[in-house]
């Protein structure tokens, strides 16, 4: 098992990837967080008897979100730039990422949950994107949202910042299947679906059923990575959302 902010480790007579976010509080996605998670899925495509990979968490929940330092300007080019390159490879993963989520998933943790394959969730769960309550957006999220569900649920969450439970989140298809225990469930699943299968042909099936959304969705986060940086980082109120985060203090905005 490796060390550091991501275990990783094979079981399942090595068939089943297992990674597992560990990095208290809450599991953070910062730079290493980013750099042992592309690291580890880049490998699934030189190991071509894997069946799966299986991402999980330590602790009560997911994920808190990006590291909100990384979004300042100064370094938010470089941090949009290695998680844009994660999602893009968790997108094109030869191998089906099983998603397992407990407690809070949010922002970036969310966006890497949803570049996942198969999503599991505990029904008491939240689920959301509240990077519009700094005045800033989710740059893969509005990729990948309104792709996943129905438009008016992805909207809701991308403009509101509210979250919503694991239960509601299966409801309207963001996840598979909302159960006490996502971690047991995707294990299910896997034994049950994916562990007698060739692994060869159900990497034909992932790319004949995800080549083309992965290409699009890659091609739409190109510009909305654009976006974000050209347009959204030279606003006031982006820049002071985040500050007052970090400073723990109301935002002051000027609508501009």
């Amino acid at each position: 098992m490796t060390d550091g902010p991501l275990k990783s480790w094979r079981e399942r007579d090595g068939r089943l990837l297992r990674l597992r976010l560990d990095r208290p509080k809450a599991n953070v996605v910062d730079a290493e967080m980013i750099a042992a998670l592309d690291a580890a899925v880049s490998d699934v495509a030189e190991t071509p008897d894997l069946h799966a990979v299986l991402l999980d968490h330590a602790g009560p929940h997911f994920s808190f979100g990006a590291s909100v330092e990384e979004h300042l300007p100064a370094q938010c080019a470089a941090m949009l730039n290695g998680l844009h390159t994660l999602i893009k490879k968790m997108l094109a993963c030869p191998a089906p990422i099983l998603v397992a989520v407990k407690g809070q998933c949010l922002g970036g943790g969310l966006e890497l949950t949803t570049a996942g394959h198969l999503i599991f969730v505990a029904p008491d769960a939240t689920l959301g994107q509240p990077e519009i309550k700094l005045a800033v957006f989710a740059p893969a999220a509005s990729c990948l949202l309104p792709r996943l569900v129905a438009r008016q649920h992805a909207e809701d969450l991308l403009y509101s910042g509210r979250g919503i439970s694991g239960a509601r989140a299966a409801e309207i298809g963001l996840a598979l299947s909302a159960e006490p225990d996502p971690e047991a469930a995707a294990l299910s699943y896997f034994d049950d679906n994916l562990a007698a299968l060739s692994a060869s042909s159900l990497r034909l099936a992932v790319a004949a059923a995800r080549g083309r959304f992965a290409a699009e969705v890659a091609a739409d986060l190109d510009r909305v990575e654009t976006l974000y940086l050209e347009s959204l980082m030279h606003t006031h109120d982006a820049v002071e959302g985040l500050e007052a985060f970090l400073e723990k203090r109301p935002a002051r905005w000027e609508h501009r």
